[in-house]
């Protein structure tokens, strides 16, 4: 009888300000597809989860303006969020049709049930933000690393846009960079991965890589386990 052995996941949280900057990143989409189908023929698997990016932004943006923002829910407003995650997540999952499994994942504490070499997932319900999600799907998985791919190089000892002596950091471990970002999320919140998500893969031992998307040879790197442009967490 053959034996089927488990896939190991590689999950990466995919920022929706790479996939929507403004209208759709076709490049950057194109170019992830690549790295991703490449690495799979080498016999790697992928957990992708979308964020949702200016897409939600223009809807909740869009709903404050006609209805007045002191009028909204922020649940209702969250839900805007998380179904612009899941509209990007149908744009991954087309793009890696023949790869990737027949439905996004919306709950990322279920189990998966088939054997595909890319899974794609979205936002699940108010209050959680997709870093969160992808930490669920690494618990859910036994993962032991999460790449996110975000806009920015390296996470900072403070903000350089503000504070001009801010310096660049490399590797860190979780209870430093705990100290470095607020202790709750909100989904306005600046900051390089969410607190709370944060907070769950220390629990975990998970290693989280913050990598630039829009320099996907850096994420090729780190794929490869050569050194990369980028900030470690573990």
């Amino acid at each position: 009888m053959r034996v089927r052995t488990k896939r190991e996941y590689i999950v990466v949280s995919v920022g929706g300000s790479l996939i929507v900057p403004q209208g759709i990143d076709t490049s950057f989409l194109k170019n992830l597809r690549s790295l991703v189908l490449e690495k799979t023929q080498e016999g790697s698997s992928f957990y992708i989860i979308a964020g949702g990016g200016r897409l939600a932004r223009n809807y909740q943006e869009a709903a404050a303006e006609i209805r007045g923002e002191d009028t909204l829910e922020r649940e209702d407003m969250d839900w805007l969020g998380i179904h612009s995650t899941r509209l990007n997540a149908h744009l991954l999952r087309t793009i890696f049709i023949e790869e990737a499994q027949a439905r996004i994942v919306k709950n990322p504490t279920h189990r998966l049930r088939g054997r595909e070499s890319v899974v794609i997932g979205a936002g699940w319900k108010p209050g959680w933000s997709t870093d969160y999600c992808a930490v669920m799907a690494a618990k859910t998985l036994g993962a032991k690393k999460l790449v996110n791919l975000s806009n920015i190089d390296y996470v900072y000892t403070a903000d350089p846009r503000t504070n001009p002596d801010a310096t660049k950091i490399e590797t860190i471990d979780w209870e430093s960079f705990r100290k470095l970002i607020p202790s709750e999320w909100d989904p306005g919140l600046s900051a390089p991965f969410d607190p709370v998500a944060a907070k769950e893969a220390e629990a975990l031992g998970l290693e989280v890589a913050i990598i630039n998307g829009e320099k996907l040879d850096e994420f090729k790197k780190y794929l490869n386990g050569e050194p990369f442009t980028g900030t470690t967490i573990s």
